[in-house]
């Protein structure tokens, strides 16, 4: 039986998309170190990313913009940009292993598995490719929407974060839906 892991990275920010990925993995992996991503330094992450995409069977990562978590709410979004990961893949899995308790429409048997992170290797795998492309899109931010600090905080609602969105308002990659992003609003112009 194909199996693929699902995992997503990027809930809880004010700002950016929300990201998600699949990935089989084929017994004989041979990756040493796969863990929850939030478990894993950037660096460790970083190698991990390479040797995942060079070694799963198939591997998908996707995503919801800002504006679609705006429109649907981060849960749905987040539903989405799994859904998109396990329909992206090049292999048809006949069942998803998905972090969480809250499992995405898919046309195939699905299991939620509560810190499947932390329990099971193609889902440790799927976490990685997420928070990278999540980080990654983070640093994009950086250099569209200086001032801010997203290289540090990721978007995250840090301090730094607020104290910036409360200077100088949102700008177009943040998450109107989100509480700070929408009192921020009624106190500046976007971008």
């Amino acid at each position: 039986m194909i199996v693929c892991g699902v995992d997503e990275a990027g809930r809880g920010p004010l700002a950016g998309s929300v990201y998600a990925a699949a990935v089989i993995l084929p017994d004989d992996h041979g990756i040493v170190g796969l863990n929850d991503s939030k478990k894993l330094s950037a660096a460790q992450r970083e190698k991990l990313f390479v040797q995942i995409q060079l070694k799963a069977s198939a591997w998908m990562i996707a995503s919801a913009s800002a504006s679609e978590i705006d429109d649907i709410n981060i849960l749905q979004a987040t539903l989405l940009a799994m859904q998109r990961a396990v329909e992206g893949l090049s292999v048809t899995p006949h069942k998803a292993l998905v972090d969480g308790n809250r499992p995405p429409r898919l046309a195939m048997a699905v299991e939620t598995i509560v810190k499947g992170d932390a329990k099971v290797q193609a889902i440790s795998a799927a976490s990685i490719l997420a928070k990278v492309a999540r980080d990654r899109e983070a640093d994009e931010l950086e250099a569209l929407y200086p001032g801010y600090g997203f290289a540090q905080h990721k978007g995250y609602p840090t301090a730094q974060h607020l104290a910036a969105l409360a200077q100088l308002g949102p700008c177009a990659a943040h998450r109107r839906s989100f509480g700070p992003v929408r009192a921020a609003f009624a106190q500046h112009t976007l971008w």
